[in-house]
């Protein structure tokens, strides 16, 4: 479980195609307080550590994750926000974050107004996850308050210390990300169908 305040960003080393799988390299800050078999959120994917070198660890992401995220997409360079899994006791300051990613969305809108930012994302509401206004989003692991919600589409403000210290400062208009909809309201959704 995470709760979507995302720690540190890590860049991209490598990425390694074996068959089905994507192993990814990472460098971060982080690197040297990591263990094997420990879960980190890698732009909301949770993803097992395989490996630890130096300052890089290695991650494995299989078909599945590969079909419903954007991390086919990775390259060398890439920046991802990371988060490793809260612990028993601490405070919740996001949302419960699964790092269960539902479905990619698409950036369609950024805008700068007076030192935030609004962003919004649109995705196929075929798969039937809603947004509600007010209520809570993940975006590539990032915790967040929708601030519109439309039928195949939300909006939301980012306050500038997410912007310096996520990779949302790389979004553009096109920009594919990870979603992760609300537990509660992915629960409401099932339960009474997406009207």
């Amino acid at each position: 479980m995470f709760t979507g305040i995302i720690e540190t960003l890590g860049i991209v080393q490598e990425v390694k195609k074996e068959q089905d799988n994507i192993h990814v390299t990472v460098e971060s800050s982080i690197t040297g307080e990591l263990k094997i078999d420990q879960s980190v959120a890698h732009n909301g994917i949770c993803l097992t550590v395989v490996a630890i070198e130096g300052h890089h660890y290695t991650v494995t992401a299989i078909g599945e994750t590969i079909n419903k995220t954007n991390i086919s997409s990775w390259k060398v360079g890439d920046s991802v926000n990371l988060e490793r899994a809260m612990k028993l006791g601490d405070r919740l300051d996001g949302h419960i974050v699964q790092g269960h990613v539902d479905q990619i969305g698409t950036c369609v809108l950024v805008k700068e107004t007076n030192g935030s930012w609004f962003y919004t994302f649109e995705y196929d509401s075929a798969l039937q996850n809603i947004t509600i206004e007010k209520g809570s989003i993940t975006v590539n692991g990032v915790s967040l308050t929708v601030v519109d919600s439309g039928k195949s589409n939300f909006s939301v403000a980012i306050i500038p210390y997410t912007h310096e210290h996520t990779n949302f400062n790389s979004f553009v208009v096109g920009t594919k990300v990870n979603l992760e909809f609300d537990v509660i309201g992915k629960y409401v959704s099932r339960l009474y169908g997406n009207k």
